[in-house]
């Protein structure tokens, strides 16, 4: 398992409209990836890891095309990575995939192997991801992602500095090109490595789509569109919200139903791979754990419910669009095998939605975390500008 600062977060980009566009008819390239729990180390509570990420992506000061600013890797649970090579003849590193972020870089473990394909631009690089942060000099390299992914030119960071990354060689970003604004001198930005697939049209379509395996410990991400072998109906698009703060991540309209009851009305939040769990605003975190009848248990920070309560729980449906995504009494509940590893008992019963540490109306009302995302297909589609969401073969699994 990963060291708590060594953590990884996640990408998300929205739109339009509720079509299944043709991307599911691609046969795009593929880049499998593992997922691994960093869930109790340090002694740090998942829920206080989550909510401090969520609360400094409150902050109205705190914008996305701020100068070094990131909170992808310093405050997530959850992490996943790659094998990349780097280079012609190319060295493996494994790179943390960060949805939240956008520089790709190495050097934190394994050091950078100079090959003929390495070109120093001269230019500096720095970024800070919370308690994480690297710095050193940007390079122009070979990256090749798998057979048909091969990226030539690619800018690339070398660290001379880093903290926080002790299990890691760097970071694959696959955020939004505005995150590297500031961060490389003498340069506006620099074109990510979907962006450059893009332009070279290794892919048609600027779009990712993010696949967890049933249990979750593995997926795949897919770039130019989406694997339609992987979902069990067709995607459906939202546009990004327009409301601040959310808007300066990926950030969605929805609300939230428990049973027939709305818990949260239509507000602004986000989706967010680098939050383990589902937050929600204080208002709707209580009205769900009366509802479901759940006590704070003081080792996790998670709702604790008896076996009797968990046979009454109800759906709880995320409204994203005109469609509703239903997450199953099931999916509500942490997985059981991993009840030790986050500080609770075995035989306990813990739920996955937690609150946010504020009331609604703050812009940022839910984080739709990876115990959402591990249900459901998600497409981050950079062309048009949307998000969308499909069932897979997850979304009504008994695994918990």
């Amino acid at each position: 398992m990963f060291p708590s600062k060594t953590l990884l977060s996640t990408l998300l980009i929205a739109l339009s409209a509720v079509d299944a566009s043709p991307l599911r008819r691609e046969a795009a390239p593929t880049l499998a990836f593992t997922a691994r729990m960093n869930a109790r180390a340090n002694n740090v509570k998942i829920v206080d890891a989550d909510r401090a990420r969520a609360q400094a992506m409150q902050d109205p000061s705190i914008n996305k095309r701020a100068s070094s600013s990131s909170f992808s890797i310093a405050s997530a649970v959850t992490s996943y990575t790659a094998q990349v090579g780097i280079g012609s003849p190319a060295t493996q590193y494994t790179l943390l995939i960060d949805t939240g972020s956008s520089n790709t870089w190495v050097g934190a473990k394994t050091a950078y192997k100079h090959t003929n394909t390495s070109v120093a631009t001269g230019d500096s690089v720095s970024v800070s991801y919370g308690t994480g942060s690297f710095s050193g000099e940007e390079y122009l390299d070979t990256v090749t992602l798998s057979s048909a992914l091969v990226i030539t030119k690619q800018s690339i960071g070398v660290a001379s500095s880093v903290q926080g990354f002790d299990l890691v060689d760097g970071i694959l970003g696959v955020g939004p090109t505005d995150l590297t604004q500031g961060t490389v001198s003498n340069v506006d930005s620099v074109p990510t490595v979907t962006d450059n697939l893009y332009s070279k049209g290794t892919i048609g379509t600027e779009a990712l789509g993010v696949y967890f395996a049933p249990g979750g410990s593995a997926g795949e991400l897919t770039f130019g569109g989406f694997d339609s072998s992987k979902t069990t109906s067709s995607v459906k698009y939202v546009p990004l919200t327009t409301t601040s703060p959310s808007s300066q991540y990926w950030g969605i309209d929805q609300s939230i139903t428990y049973g027939s009851s709305t818990i949260l009305s239509a507000t602004a939040g986000i989706v967010d791979t680098g939050t383990t769990l589902i937050l929600i605003a204080t208002d709707a975190f209580n009205k769900y754990k009366s509802a479901t009848g759940g006590m704070l248990d003081n080792n996790t920070g998670l709702l604790m419910i008896t076996s009797a309560q968990y046979s009454k729980l109800q759906t709880l449906n995320f409204k994203i669009g005109g469609t509703s995504y239903g997450l199953t009494p099931n999916g509500q509940i942490w997985p059981r095998s991993l009840n030790t590893d986050i500080g609770g008992s075995s035989n306990n019963i813990y739920l996955v939605v937690s609150d946010i540490g504020s009331n609604s109306g703050t812009g940022l009302d839910f984080v739709n975390g990876y115990s959402f995302l591990q249900r459901f297909y998600s497409v981050y589609d950079t062309t048009k500008h949307r998000v969308g969401f499909a069932t897979t073969s997850s979304t009504s699994a008994v695994s918990n």
